[in-house]
């Protein structure tokens, strides 16, 4: 099987008209630079990278400017050597000045990678968190660029996590597949909503059995503080409820907030301040203890996460399935956050997201982590419809995925309606 061509498009979905996803920082439209990645075969492998709106046409245009390491390439060759893989897109030594392994070009790098494994795991006719635990620990390891965290993770460490894990690996696949993974609601706590309708999604949410609820938080403390004392009110003391600050506090600031927020018995704080400042992280993270530190979302490489667990800067590991170099960096982040005890709890949300962290999850309750303390799956009630095959939350946890791939395939109506700036959507909205 060979890849014969990579198609990708600019899609958006209008989300800022009724402020969905609006934090101290971000009030967008939730968009997706989509690839698929066609072959001379019936299989095709789909992959995305999440942004905000405008300057997705950014991120389309570093997939393009890397799409020739891909088209021509056999399938098998890839899978072969999926490290050798990884370094051909992230070391390209004209693109690596634009880098390297981060930002725009190392977002694009992510959606042409989760591409290659959606179609890996379609050839394999497995959803992704299977194809995962059914390779060889050394296979797995084989996918992994060990490039600057040797001093924290080598290969032979991360076969010994992997083989340590395996008792109980089939019990937990079973519980799995009968229970889901716990989940989270930020669906209830955007920055731009009104009180009543903060209070009924609240209300809603608790009757459908929701524990844990994420609200934002910005600069305005009295309005932070209004704000939780009405999601406390509504979701009572028993049930989990984290902070998200979305970057928009220096250091003191972030201390000084949530010295005073801790009255409301927050679980944790999430981004306080620069996602770039691990000794900033690592402050916050003594001085408003117990409170917890988490952080990830926009966390550029697996360099900067070695950093963070180095520096004991955060509590909660959020790593996002296509901010880093896709997949391949991903299994690198989980399993250095194995070596220092520290729970993974995947950023969603966004286009697509939620679909594809469900899999990270469920692959690292079965083969890593081996455990659910402290472990929680990000979800937020949007934009599933436009999926193939959507996420689905049963009693606030997400249902194992069974269909092959990483179930981030949109339908093609939905592409054709939300494409930027030809589709209807958006003829309509400049109409």
């Amino acid at each position: 099987m060979k890849i014969v061509d990579v198609v990708v498009r600019d899609i958006r979905f209008p989300t800022s008209l009724e402020k969905d996803g609006s934090d101290a920082l971000n009030q967008g439209d939730y968009s997706a630079a989509y690839v698929v990645l066609q072959t001379d075969s019936d299989l095709e492998g789909h992959g995305l990278t999440f942004t905000n709106g405008r300057g997705n046409e950014v991120v389309v245009a570093a997939v393009r400017a890397l799409e020739h390491h891909v088209v021509g390439r056999e399938f098998d060759d890839i899978v072969a050597d999926m490290r050798a893989f990884y370094r051909v897109l992230t070391v390209d030594n004209q693109l690596r000045w634009l880098g390297p392994e981060k930002g725009i070009l190392h977002m694009a790098t992510g959606a042409l990678l989760n591409a290659v494994w959606d179609l890996w795991a379609r050839r394999e006719g497995k959803p992704i968190w299977k194809h995962l635990v059914d390779l060889s620990p050394e296979t797995l390891v084989s996918t992994i660029d060990f490039s600057y965290i040797t001093d924290v993770l080598t290969p032979e460490r991360a076969i010994e996590l992997l083989d340590a894990a395996r008792e109980g690996r089939e019990a937990r696949e079973v519980e799995m597949r009968a229970d889901g993974y716990p989940a989270y609601t930020t669906s209830t706590g955007w920055l731009g909503y009104p009180e009543d309708k903060v209070r009924r999604l609240c209300r809603e949410a608790v009757a459908d059995g929701w524990t844990a609820f994420k609200m934002k938080v910005g600069r305005d403390s009295e309005d932070n503080a209004s704000r939780a004392a009405i999601m406390r009110e509504e979701i009572g003391s028993e049930r989990k409820l984290m902070m998200d600050a979305n970057q928009c506090w220096d250091v003191n600031e972030a201390i000084s907030h949530m010295k005073a927020l801790s009255r409301f018995d927050p679980w944790w704080i999430e981004e306080p301040t620069s996602p770039d400042d691990i000794l900033g992280h690592a402050r916050i993270a003594t001085e408003i203890a117990p409170i917890a530190v988490a952080t990830g979302e926009v966390c550029q490489n697996r360099v900067m996460f070695k950093q963070l667990l180095q520096a004991d800067a955060i509590r909660y590991v959020q790593v996002d399935a296509c901010r880093m170099g896709g997949l391949n960096e991903v299994l690198a982040v989980v399993l250095m956050a194995r070596i220092f005890d520290k729970p993974v709890c995947p950023h969603a949300g966004g286009v697509g997201l939620c679909e594809y962290v469900q899999h990270l999850s469920i692959f690292d309750y079965i083969c890593v982590s081996g455990t659910l303390e402290d472990r929680m799956c990000e979800y937020v009630d949007h934009l599933h419809e436009h999926f193939v095959e959507p996420c689905v939350i049963k009693d606030a946890r997400y249902a194992v995925p069974l269909t092959p791939g990483y179930s981030i395939e949109l339908k093609s109506t939905s592409l054709a309606e939300f494409e930027f700036p030809q589709g209807r959507i958006w003829r309509d909205l400049s109409a």
